[in-house]
């Protein structure tokens, strides 16, 4: 019996498939949008990251589902500026591999933290990230052109997080998103290890 493919996942291909070309017809402009758009793709730091912040956003469901990832986006447009500006943050790639462990973590466990506190985690996360973003912005790019690309790039991952924690809950059942949680938190053992 043959299944036809659910409309969330074909949406999740779709942006995953066209996030690239995007950012490429776009890297070559001054404007370095498309630079932007590729910084979050550059490293499975920040694409595990931002995937996590939506897995647990569905995870946790109601008001999570948007105020998490909304949360982390803002604070990362913060990160963002501090890191353009060349103001100083320490420990930036320490917060980065604390946040792919944390948000492992907090998946696997199926930890479910008050609104407040779950958004002020990931806005503490998001700063790293931003900074990071913005600090390794190309000498040519215009900030608002390339910070406006990795809060595009950023927002597709974390709504890939949440339709993927989505499908998992309602096709497979509720221990897939703990388990793929698993392999993030993993994932950030071996940053800091590494």
């Amino acid at each position: 019996m043959s299944r036809s493919v659910p409309g969330w996942l074909k949406l999740i291909i779709v942006t995953a498939g066209l996030m690239p070309a995007l950012a490429y017809a776009h890297v070559g402009e001054a404007g370095g949008f498309g630079h932007g758009v590729l910084h979050p793709f550059s490293g499975l730091d920040h694409l595990c990251a931002m995937v996590a912040v939506g897995l647990w956003a569905a995870q946790m469901g109601g008001r999570s589902l948007w105020v998490v990832p909304l949360t982390f986006v803002s604070a990362m447009v913060i990160g963002g500026g501090l890191g353009i500006s060349g103001v100083g943050l320490p420990f930036v790639e320490q917060g980065i591999i604390l946040s792919v462990l944390m948000l492992g973590v907090l998946i696997a466990a199926a930890i479910r933290l008050p609104l407040g506190l779950s958004s002020g985690m990931v806005g503490l996360f998001a700063l790293f990230h931003g900074y990071a973003h913005g600090a390794e912005m190309p000498v040519s790019a215009i900030a608002m052109n390339y910070a406006f690309g990795f809060v595009m790039a950023t927002a597709a991952l974390h709504m890939i997080g949440i339709f993927s924690g989505a499908g998992m809950q309602r096709l497979l059942n509720r221990r897939a998103i703990p388990v793929a949680g698993a392999g993030i938190a993993l994932f950030g053992v071996y940053l800091a290890v590494a």
